[in-house]
């Protein structure tokens, strides 16, 4: 009908100011895209025929050992005091690593040790012993580490003997000499002129040899002995 109204249409939301409620769920993320394979590495090209091989890097210097420090002469009043007392008796007196030495006579050792003790203080013998040099004219050298309470100070002193001499004892000095000179006969078979009962300590009267001696095969030892009393061959 010509006079009917038009029928209402809903407000558009652009219109209205209503709004709509924002959704509570997170927006997703977008898919990540697959990473692309790398690409392979160019391959070099062939050398020509002839050519000559490139140099090889020279190896690299091997470390420098670490050499000791060389002992240098002893020229301390102490030293000075034992040459003036014994002259030429004191064959050398050297500085090693902080440590006094004085090489002496054999036939004085006793009056030198004597003096160390009474006159310069050192009386603690904290150790005797003796290293062996096969190519050495005079074979073993003895060594006499002391200690000075008084002093607090460490002094050593060294005697040289060849195969078969023997050296004074020095017993009638340091009572503690006693155990350390039959360790040092029974290990390197020196012998003691003095020593109030000089035998081994070690090892048995019967065996044969001295260990410590650089000639002294320990793969055969005293045979006869270990097959006796062990019942087992040497080496075993």
């Amino acid at each position: 009908m010509a006079n009917e109204p038009p029928e209402k249409q809903p407000p558009s939301a652009a219109g209205s100011g209503e709004q709509k409620p924002a959704s509570s769920e997170p927006p997703k993320p977008a898919a990540a895209e697959p990473a692309k394979p790398a690409a392979p590495p160019a391959a070099k090209p062939p050398a020509p025929a002839g050519a000559a091989a490139p140099p090889a890097k020279p190896a690299a210097p091997p470390p420098k050992k670490e050499e000791p420090p060389k002992p240098v002469a002893l020229e301390s009043d102490l030293a000075k005091r034992f040459k003036a007392k014994f002259g030429a008796a004191i064959r050398e007196a050297w500085l090693d690593r902080k440590q006094s030495i004085l090489v002496v006579e054999r036939e004085l050792l006793i009056e030198v040790c004597r003096y160390a003790r009474d006159a310069e203080k050192f009386d603690f013998l904290t150790d005797l012993t003796a290293v062996d040099w096969p190519k050495r004219e005079k074979r073993f050298e003895v060594v006499l580490n002391l200690y000075s309470f008084p002093k607090n100070e460490r002094l050593r002193i060294k005697t040289q003997a060849g195969d078969g001499e023997s050296v004074p004892s020095v017993t009638r000095v340091w009572g503690a000499a006693n155990w350390l000179e039959r360790e040092c006969f029974d290990m390197f078979g020196i012998r003691f002129d003095g020593h109030p009962d000089l035998k081994r300590i070690l090892l048995p009267e019967e065996w044969v040899g001295h260990p410590l001696r650089k000639d002294y095969d320990i793969l055969t030892q005293d045979t006869a002995w270990v097959r006796e009393n062990l019942g087992i061959e040497s080496g075993q």
